[in-house]
């Protein structure tokens, strides 16, 4: 119910309960009142989670030679009301989007896909934590390629990397003497924006930078359905022979 009701362009909890209640009560007769509705919801986080590992496994995305790697920022509220608000105390902060060129308040989602665009892992931290050190959770679960933008520049992390047998590769700063082919360098940039693709349908489709909730329990189901009803579309395409990030026509009303 969640996924369908995302990919209608309904993405906060109350929105949801709505469309259900409205649309679907000759299906479920028994759908309860908006809290517990809610609640419920929140508390299959963790079946969101099984169900976006089970898809990725049947798309074979956890054995892929090619990861992308980046983040994007969810705001938890505007800057100028951090004070009076009470929701996420001690777990959002400060933080500073480069590709947006905005600072803001809230958290970070740091997101791996594979060379498809396929969401295979996705972590949450506090806006002001270094993408780098987050990235070191992914790597015990993947191999071959690792391509990130120049927020992942950092001599330790590239030979971490390289120990665990990840070949890292990232643009390199104006002061930095690149010696790579250009065609190879052209071309690993260009796979690289597959996922600034991905962040931008998420955002369009699922407003997943939005955070919409008050809580942790409530943000992490929240960041669940959403990669997974992404996911979801991925793999419906996939079956209809369509290319995996075509969603126009997807859903009908």
């Amino acid at each position: 119910m969640e996924i369908i009701a995302e990919w209608q362009g309904f993405h906060k909890d109350k929105e949801i309960w709505a469309y259900c209640r409205q649309h679907w009560s000759h299906l479920f007769p028994s759908i309860p009142d908006r809290s517990q509705f809610t609640r419920q919801g929140a508390n299959l986080w963790r079946v969101k989670q099984m169900m976006q590992e089970a898809l990725i496994h049947k798309l074979e995305a956890d054995h892929s030679d090619l990861h992308i790697i980046d983040g994007f920022p969810i705001e938890a509220c505007v800057r100028t009301r951090v004070a009076r608000s009470k929701a996420f105390k001690g777990e959002a902060w400060f933080g500073y989007c480069a590709s947006k060129k905005k600072h803001f308040y809230g958290f970070q989602g740091h997101l791996l896909v594979d060379a498809r665009g396929i969401p295979v892992a996705l972590q949450l931290t506090a806006a002001n934590i270094d993408e780098r050190d987050v990235a070191y959770d992914f790597l015990g679960n993947i191999s071959g390629m690792l391509l990130g933008d120049k927020g992942y520049i950092r001599p330790e992390f590239e030979s971490d990397c390289k120990a665990l047998g990840i070949d890292l590769q990232t643009p390199l700063r104006r002061n930095m003497k690149d010696e790579r082919p250009k065609p190879f360098v052209k071309l690993i940039m260009r796979v690289r924006r597959r996922i600034e693709t991905v962040i931008g349908q998420l955002a369009e489709y699922f407003d997943i930078e939005s955070c919409g909730c008050r809580d942790m329990w409530h943000l992490t189901s929240r960041m669940a359905r959403k990669i997974l009803a992404y996911t979801t579309g991925i793999y419906l395409n996939i079956q209809a022979g369509k290319e995996p990030m075509q969603f126009e026509g997807l859903i009908s009303a």
